[in-house]
């Protein structure tokens, strides 16, 4: 997804970019080959990452050609004809990219592994993926790279009873010791990532459900999803959902949740395009972006029964204000 829209940038044929590579490990590195800008030889990357104990000097570069060597790729590292320069850094250190100030710190993660905090003009950004609490000196060492951060990315790879049992010592973390770090160094907002790969969405929407509760502005990542940050404002934009069967509908619903400003509604309103998974309503308030709704299906006549209301709830994942009529309307994903 990011280099097709490199590829596609209007401003410039040219592009010229900063790499932070967290690890070595192989979930965070296989899309490397299939990286078409760096097939182009007017662009320029610069890559960051650490000297494995593993591999030695020029870990990185090494990666990059171990994974393309035959006969594991049809070509080899000699096919990237964009220039490439490579950094080591580790924990502690401190320098500068165009656009921000860079801090690295160690992770407790098998083998190793970088988190990033990048202070920039709009505001502070923490990324911290494969990372397991337990460790009292690099569990400090975190909490001191996210202390005030504006948006802080995560691992929240496992739920807590995971961590203690089956997947101790897997090098992962929990939404629940995410949203610890985020209240104990005021972080403005979390971001759970690093999901799980045998987690559904339901798995995930309830993981995200849970953190709400206990720490307001949480989002769960997702592929598309925009955050745009600008001081001390922030947008995010959540891309539709990939639903599956639609129907087009017109059922009377009752609608309660928040607007973004806090105050609690009421609203009648009618669903006019339902799937299983979500809705697309119309609303005259505007509710905060990642807040749960409570919907109210009058005699639908689905889920076996037309006897009596469909009560469903679910998590507002996009906001669009329909000028045309004075409405807004609402992407909801339902959970249950």
């Amino acid at each position: 997804m990011l280099g097709r829209h490199l590829e596609s940038a209007q401003e410039s044929k040219r592009v010229e970019t900063h790499v932070f590579v967290t690890h070595y490990h192989w979930d965070h590195i296989q899309g490397i080959p299939f990286f078409s800008p760096l097939y182009a030889e007017q662009n320029r990357f610069h890559f960051y990452s650490f000297r494995s104990e593993y591999l030695g000097r020029d870990s990185l570069k090494r990666v990059f050609e171990a994974q393309m060597a035959h006969p594991y790729f049809p070509v080899d590292i000699s096919a990237m004809s964009a220039r490439r320069d490579f950094t080591e850094v580790g924990g502690g250190d401190q320098f500068e990219v165009p656009g921000a100030r860079v801090k690295a710190s160690w992770l407790h993660h098998p083998q190793g592994c970088l988190g990033f905090r990048f202070e920039t003009s709009a505001g502070s950004i923490v990324y911290a993926t494969d990372n397991e609490p337990g460790d009292p000196k690099l569990d400090q060492s975190l909490r001191q790279l996210a202390a005030g951060a504006d948006i802080f990315i995560n691992d929240a790879q496992f739920t807590p009873e995971q961590l203690t049992t089956a997947r101790k010592g897997w090098g992962h973390s929990t939404w629940l010791e995410g949203v610890k770090i985020a209240a104990e160094v005021g972080v403005k907002n979390l971001v759970l990532f690093h999901h799980d790969p045998d987690s559904t969405d339901k798995a995930v929407d309830s993981i995200l459900r849970d953190a709400r509760g206990k720490f307001a502005n949480v989002w769960a990542a997702a592929e598309g999803m925009v955050m745009t940050l600008d001081g001390s404002n922030m947008d995010v934009v959540i891309p539709a959902v990939r639903e599956g069967l639609r129907r087009d509908t017109h059922f009377r619903a009752m609608v309660t949740g928040y607007t973004d400003t806090g105050m609690a509604f009421e609203e009648e309103t009618v669903i006019r395009d339902l799937s299983l998974h979500g809705a697309l309503i119309y609303l005259d308030h505007s509710p905060k972006l990642q807040s749960e709704l409570q919907v109210q299906l009058d005699n639908p006549g689905i889920g076996g029964s037309s006897d009596g209301p469909l009560r469903l709830r679910g998590y507002v994942v996009r906001i669009e204000n329909e000028a045309e009529k004075d409405r807004t309307a609402v992407g909801i994903v339902f959970t249950e």
